[in-house]
């Protein structure tokens, strides 16, 4: 397979991993967005998080808040931002499932939220397509 996050978790391309089990690997990125920017993505290659068992979605989503506490108590960071994208059109860049941690510190500056053109939506028609 030609996928660099997979080469990375496999050690066939060089990578700061600074924790990987048998489930998931982290790292840090090429090119840190952020001070202390990491990301978590599993050994195994899967596309997106609805390729991901329930178990191993559960181990990452675990890992990650342990990270998160982590980088506060290591950085000094005062919050955090996980970022995901689940396919090509919510953006996702690399087509391995993957989650950027961003330590975020206060005044910092940053931005990390979206900037969606507002529009009008029926909500009680979204109500009734997608409620459980």
């Amino acid at each position: 397979m030609n996928c660099v996050f997979c080469k990375i978790c496999s050690h066939e391309l060089p990578g700061k991993i600074i924790y990987q089990d048998t489930i998931i690997s982290c790292f840090l990125p090429r090119k840190a967005e952020v001070y202390g920017h990491l990301l978590i993505a599993p050994n195994k290659h899967y596309e997106n998080i609805f390729d991901i068992p329930e178990a191993e979605l559960s181990h990452i989503a675990q890992f990650t808040q342990k990270i998160s506490i982590h980088l506060k108590e290591r950085l000094g960071a005062t919050d955090i931002n996980i970022l995901h994208a689940s396919g090509l059109s919510a953006q996702q860049s690399v087509l391995h499932f993957h989650i950027h941690i961003l330590p975020r510190f206060d005044n910092d500056g940053l931005d990390t939220w979206p900037r969606l053109e507002k529009r009008e939506y029926n909500r009680e028609e979204i109500f009734e397509k997608i409620k459980f």
